[in-house]
């Protein structure tokens, strides 16, 4: 076991290639995971595209990786051989700077992000610094906690971190990759879930996700839709569409929260008396360290919470990437690695 198969992009805007490399060794305070799994995230386009600072290439995208610890460095302690792991967007932290001093590792100054400060999960193997890495469940399989390590980790993190009591009246604008799994979640937890989707034929999927109730925001005001349900205490917006965002924000009841998880860089128009009255607010959130992931995929685990995916060999990371990033795919792309 001296090489691997891995899909990388040389460079910025240049097609994937697979290519053998050697096996990566882990470092002292490194882990080297033997991927069984990893999900194809929007997030790639970063390295595809070249668009995040400081990308080097050639680089091997991939930051939902689900597979098994094979060897550890000399300095770790908390793994070991044949622990069941996962990585995810989180990739590493510094512990020194004044976030990661407050236990707030995701807004680490020095934070490194899976797949694009070192190589990623489209390959059989790959090392991650042993803070980045999380315990999977057996009772998932690794093609299912794949995507649950960035679209799984940034629904669930973002909605248990509200002041949220059941039965209260949550939102969920879009069900696409991030909102499919927002659903379940929300209903998991007991709230009471508006599916929101331009998509008329998702309504039987919104509620065999969970869902208590299904606008067509293609034809009805989706905030007068939630006015009249009494006005929505949380509204998740999983959809990269600003406008689509924008058109929510007078769907929020008193108190309520428009949060952002869609990274979108259009601009979300927001009329300040609409924040005024009522006491609304409008916030965004990241996706969480490697305990958050942990968190994720113990919740997805016991509420069975899965994300609707495709597979894909990792020789077809370049038609899987496209199914994506073309709004295809439904819901997760996933590589699955041939060992």
């Amino acid at each position: 076991m001296s090489t691997m198969q891995a899909a990388r992009i040389p460079s910025a805007g240049a097609d994937f290639e697979i290519v053998d490399l050697p096996v990566p060794d882990p470092d002292a305070h490194e882990v080297r995971v033997r991927v069984e799994a990893c999900g194809i995230c929007h997030s790639d386009a970063f390295v595809k595209e070249g668009t995040f600072p400081g990308l080097e290439y050639p680089r091997v995208p991939g930051h939902e990786v689900a597979g098994v610890v094979d060897a550890v460095g000399t300095d770790v302690t908390q793994w070991s051989e044949g622990d069941r792991v996962g990585v995810g967007w989180h990739g590493g932290h510094c512990f020194t700077c004044d976030a990661c001093r407050t236990g707030d590792f995701v807004n680490c100054e020095n934070g490194l992000v899976t797949g694009i400060h070192y190589d990623g999960g489209y390959a059989e193997y790959m090392t991650a610094p042993a803070e980045a890495v999380a315990k999977m469940p057996e009772a998932l399989a690794a093609e299912d906690a794949a995507p649950l390590l960035c679209a799984g980790i940034t629904t669930f993190n973002a909605l248990r971190n509200q002041d949220l009591q059941p039965g209260d009246l949550v939102a969920v604008q879009g069900i696409g990759g991030l909102g499919h799994l927002g659903v379940q979640y929300a209903a998991a937890m007991g709230l009471e879930v508006v599916a929101l989707s331009t998509s008329a034929d998702k309504e039987e999927l919104a509620h065999d996700l969970g869902a208590s109730h299904f606008v067509d925001v293609s034809s009805t005001d989706p905030a007068e839709a939630l006015q009249h349900q009494g006005g929505a205490d949380l509204i998740l917006a999983t959809a990269p569409n600003a406008d689509a965002i924008t058109s929510v924000v007078g769907g929020l009841g008193r108190d309520g929260d428009l949060v952002i998880v869609a990274a979108t860089g259009e601009a979300v128009e927001v009329p300040p008396m609409a924040l005024i009255q009522g006491r609304k607010s409008v916030s965004g959130w990241p996706s969480g360290d490697a305990k958050d992931s942990e968190d994720t995929l113990a919740f997805s685990a016991q509420a069975e919470a899965l994300p609707e995916i495709e597979t894909f060999s990792l020789e077809e990371a370049g038609a899987a990437y496209d199914r994506m990033i073309n709004n295809e795919a439904r819901f997760r792309a996933v590589l699955t690695m041939d060992h």
